[in-house]
Formats: C-alpha cells, structure tokens, sequence
C-alpha cells in the first residue's frame, strides 16, 4: 500500500476517509479540509476542484489496489502465504480508507460513461482474477464448493472491516497486524 507523504496526499488520504464514512461522494469541500487539518484554499491550490480532486483520489485507489495485490506476483512465496498476505493488504487498506466500498460501487454504477470509472472496475476485476486463480489452487475444491469458500473467504476478511461499529468482537483482532494475520491464516485452512 502507498504511503502518504505531502499534503496533497495527505488531503486525498482524508477525502478518502470521509468518502467512506459518508458513503458517497457528497462530502462538502470544508469537511476535507476540516478533517486534513489545511484550510479551504490549500485544497483549492492542490486541486482547482473538486472533481479533480475526486479523480486523484480515484487513481489514489487504482495505485494502492495494483500495490496490495502484487504480493500475488512474489516468487518467494508459497500460494497459502500469497492469499494470506493479501488479505491482509485488503483489510489493512480498507481499515484506513473505508472510502474505497463507495469508490467501487459509484464506478461499477457509472463503468459505461466515465473512462476512470471503466479503468477502476477493468482494474479490480484483473486483479481479483489474479485472486481466483491463486485461491482454487490454495482450496483446491469442485466449482460449486469452490465458490462456496470463496464467498466465505472474501466476507470473512471484508465483514469485520465494514462492521466494526456494529458487530461486537475484540477489534485488536483486526487493528492488530499479528492477529488479523492469525485470524486470517485460520479462514484458510479452516477453507482447505
């Protein structure tokens, strides 16, 4: 995952943030700003506007998507240790930007009209591709109970991130990076 280091970035990174708390792209420019600690006229410099801004953040998440899920490319790895990393690269990018469930739903709703849209989905799709092939290796199953423990897989990794508010559970188990791998590793081979 690609770190933040200026303010631009650091404005995206907040955007971002809001993006997914407020479930839409509707997030007032003041807001952003609030919550970057910069005032109104520095996101204006970095941006000129908001739907610039929107498509920053937009390449934002192809960057990082493409970055979480080259793990999958590592030589060094074995195929149980790849999806296992992964995973862990997805729940650790959906815990700091919980914008990205709305980025990819507003993009599948608007694929057809918008070419950055088209690129999130055509990107997404490659790599969750990449996934599956690596995943029915690691299950090892017939189709239809290979589709079952996908299902299981990904709601297992994304269920505790979307609901932490909701769901009641020890959250060190998904804030902490030694946990989650552990929780991780169990869905798999529990999977297996």
């Amino acid at each position: 995952m690609r770190e933040l280091k200026s303010v631009e970035e650091k404005i995206l990174d907040k955007a971002l943030y809001l993006i997914g708390k407020n479930g839409s792209f509707n997030v007032p420019i003041r807001a952003i700003a609030k919550e970057a600690d910069v005032n109104v006229s520095a996101i204006n410099y970095y941006f000129r506007t908001k739907d610039e801004m929107l498509l920053h953040i937009k390449e934002f998440y192809i960057e990082n998507t493409i970055s979480a899920y080259s793990i999958l490319d590592c030589d060094e790895f074995s195929d149980e240790e790849k999806i296992i990393l992964l995973a862990n690269e997805i729940m650790e990018y959906t815990l700091k930007y919980p914008g990205i469930f709305t980025i990819l739903k507003e993009a599948m709703a608007k694929k057809e009209i918008d070419a950055i849209d088209a690129k999130i989905v055509e990107i997404t799709d490659a790599m969750n591709d990449k996934m599956d092939r690596i995943l029915s290796k690691v299950f090892k199953n017939n189709n239809a109970t290979y589709q079952y423990n996908r299902m299981i897989f990904l709601s297992s990794i994304l269920h505790p991130i979307s609901n932490m508010d909701t769901i009641n559970f020890d959250s060190n188990m998904v804030n902490d990076k030694k946990q989650r791998l552990d929780y991780i590793s169990y869905i798999v081979n529990r999977l297996k």
